[in-house]
């Protein structure tokens, strides 16, 4: 972990994670895990953050002051450090709202539009109309610099100073607030870039050099990746500035005694330093959904359960995961068109979230988002401004969100402003028509807004499932976010997934994923070497393996080491392998059977597999991990959630009212989680609520708590 400051003084480690809608801080004290929800800042989310670390490290403060002039406790050392661990979307948002830098490409002269070319690839086959989007660097700040390596490394032409003179000059009068530069075939052999890298530092603007950040062959993927990168870093690093100058400056972070450390999730799942995000912020590209996906994965090895599905749905969108034995990452992943190669966790997104927006299209039908509320307005019944139609506002008009519980009871939900909302819709809408609406009352209508999110999450569930290969009966659902509760079992109905399980916390799982995730250092390189098929020449080829991974190592043990970071690291190889004349490779571990591995791997993947062909290596991976002690923390609480038996019990219910299900209004009973033991179980239909989610139980499902606190559902039939 991060090394602490030379004051030896202990540290307060906060994981944060900034939604669309809300922003969640999460730590572990004394293994209890608090936490604090505070409404997103999208014109500046540090604001946001500030808030919520602030709020949540008073409170603990405070009761650790209480505590200790009751005598209950030894005071502790006062101003420990404040180690803040942060998964965020910004990266990603000024990806998908092109509010990126000004991005000036240097390449090899004469692929200065290989930008804009790509691949052949057509999102809508027979789509005559497809307008593409505008590559993020225009023509007039793409530059080519006469130079060529040849595939085999060997360098066939050298920049001249010259013409460095002359590219310098033209870079500064572009107005190009970030430069990306990349050649062909630096990643055999990186020496014309160092050398044009050198020419362009006294520009002093953020530098993207492909070698460093993605030193792997397929030209245009490379390319892409770079462009992104430097499209990013900017913006990124602005952030993280002023993030960081905000929890300096504040009077109760800030005193000179207290130390501040800030790391960022990445898209693999796991965490790096600030330093290196606003560097490479390529990788962060995914960050707040992987470490949803990181917490899922704790959770279900806790549970001792090989096969899960994370979903979470949070106010603008739902992200989900498919988990089989181990977390699974993709060098193919596309975001606002572009294709990013480095490693994310495959998670696939969709446009469906609390706050995301009802309206009839030009036919009459239903549609629910992905325009979202966000944060600001956000749904009407926040009463913050908003006035179409949420999911949010469509459960609670259905009954199934206690508005007086919201958040604790710290936030009312308006109940009257929301339904009021939806009869003026519905007659705005009819008027619209100029005739009557197949829905034809407020309930139907927030029913049917509740119908249509589910069928777009339980697609997104199958592309990641069942178009995969994977039967879903095999697979348990893992709920979270603020939303996700709501409509969980729904989906796993519709899937027939074997139980919904419904973590403590669960509109802060993915805050607390980013404290629990580990520090994880990924490096590769292309190497496109043939497998022999002689044991002499085998022989010869894993020495020289062997030695090419041994540097790979080094390489990565540096970067942690001067980033900070101590303690042993877990080290895994891999290697991205194809037949001989193939387009796209597998991969496998390295292991002395790498080659019968490819060979089921092939298998599995294309229902065939032929031994006889010969084998290429295309690339070696190396994935450097430092385990955090709060995942062992988190583990070692639930190791025994199997083992521990406990009486069955039916908890009494707080409340019970009608709410909406497909059946109509029926009578349910309210409960509110904290109040509810292991061992306690009871029938649908119910509602659990809790400060930062609301569960649903469906007239058709039961539901037990387990012995560390988990909701666990399951259809009665």
């Amino acid at each position: 972990m991060p090394k602490r400051p030379a004051t030896g003084q202990p540290s307060i480690r906060v994981g944060v994670d900034t939604g669309g809608t809300f922003t969640d801080c999460v730590t572990i004290e004394g293994g209890e895990v608090r936490i604090t929800k505070v409404f997103s800042t999208p014109d500046d989310p540090a604001r946001g953050i500030v808030d919520g670390v602030l709020r949540l490290i008073g409170d603990t403060q405070a009761e650790r002051r209480t505590a200790t002039e009751d005598g209950n406790t030894k005071p502790r050392t006062p101003n420990p450090e404040l180690h803040i661990m942060h998964g965020t979307t910004v990266g990603t948002n000024a990806l998908l709202e092109r509010k990126g830098a000004r991005v000036a490409l240097v390449t090899t002269k004469g692929f200065e539009d290989l930008i804009e070319l790509g691949r052949q690839n057509r999102p809508g086959l027979y789509d005559l109309n497809v307008e593409r989007q505008p590559p993020l660097v225009p023509p007039r700040l793409r530059f080519g610099v006469a130079e060529r390596t040849g595939a085999d490394a060997r360098v066939l032409q050298k920049p001249s100073l010259a013409e460095l003179k002359a590219l310098r000059a033209r870079l500064r009068k572009s107005g190009a607030e970030s430069l990306a530069l990349c050649f062909l075939f630096s990643y055999a052999n990186p020496s014309n870039e160092r050398a044009v890298a050198r020419a362009l530092a006294e520009l002093n603007l953020p530098l993207s050099v492909s070698h460093e950040i993605l030193p792997e062959f397929r030209e245009y993927e490379r390319l892409s990746t770079v462009v992104v990168n430097a499209y990013l870093a900017p913006h990124l690093g602005a952030y993280i500035a002023r993030l960081t100058a905000a929890f300096k400056s504040n009077p109760p972070i800030g005193d000179e005694r207290r130390a501040v450390c800030l790391s960022i999730m990445q898209s693999n799942g796991g965490i790096t330093t600030a330093d290196r995000a606003a560097r490479e912020p390529v990788r962060t590209i995914l960050s707040g959904p992987a470490a949803g996906v990181v917490a899922s994965a704790h959770l279900a090895a806790s549970l001792g359960l090989d096969r899960v599905i994370s979903f979470d749905m949070g106010g603008t969108s739902t992200d989900v995961s498919l988990i089989d034995g181990a977390l699974r990452t993709t060098r193919e992943t596309t975001l606002a068109g572009l294709p990013v190669a480095v490693p994310v966790l495959d998670v696939d997104s969709v446009g469906a979230g609390g706050g995301s927006l009802a309206r009839f299209d030009a036919g009459g039908a239903l549609r629910v988002g992905p325009e979202s509320s966000g944060a600001m307005p956000g749904p009407i019944c926040y009463g913050r401004g908003g006035t179409r139609p949420t999911v949010t506002d469509a459960q609670l008009v259905l009954g199934r969100l206690d508005a007086d519980h919201f958040l604790g009871g710290s936030f009312r939900l308006d109940y009257d402003a929301a339904r009021a909302a939806f009869d003026r819709f519905l007659r705005d809408e009819a008027r619209r028509f100029s005739r009557r609406l197949l829905t034809k009352s407020a309930i139907d209508l927030a029913r049917g807004i509740v119908a249509v999110a589910n069928a777009t999450m339980e697609r997104a569930l199958r592309v990641i499932s069942v178009a995969r290969g994977h039967d879903p009966r095999d697979f348990s659902l893992v709920c979270y976010g603020g939303a996700g509760g709501l409509h969980a079992a729904d989906l796993a109905r519709s899937l027939d997934l074997k139980q919904v399980i419904v973590p403590p916390n669960p509109g802060a799982f993915s805050a607390l994923g980013v404290l629990r995730s580990d520090v994880v250092r990924d490096v590769s390189q292309s190497v496109l070497m043939p497998v022999p098929a002689s044991a002499a020449d085998g022989r010869r080829f894993q020495r020289d393996i062997e030695t090419r991974f041994a540097r790979l190592e080094r390489v990565a043990r540096v970067e942690l080491r001067n980033q900070g970071f101590r303690g042993a690291a877990e080290i895994a190889r891999s290697l991205d392998m194809r037949y001989r004349g193939q387009s796209y490779e597998l991969n496998v571990p390295f292991t002395a059977e790498f080659r019968l591995s490819f060979q089921k791997e092939h298998e599995r993947a294309y229902g065939h597999a032929q031994p006889e062909r010969a084998l290429e290596i295309v690339s070696l991976r190396v994935r450097l991990t430092i385990k955090t002690p709060e995942a062992a923390q988190g583990n070692a609480r639930q190791s025994d959630a199997r083992t521990r038996r406990f009486r069955p019990s039916s908890p009494a219910p707080l409340a019970s009212r009608l709410a909406g299900f497909e059946t109509g209004l029926v009578p349910t009973r309210f409960y509110d989680r904290e109040q509810l033991r292991p061992g306690s179980s009871f029938s649908g239909p119910a509602v659990v609520f809790e400060y930062s989610s609301t569960t649903v139980v469906p007239p058709d499902y039961m539901c037990r708590v387990d012995g560390v606190g988990n909701l666990i559902l399951w259809g009665r039939s």
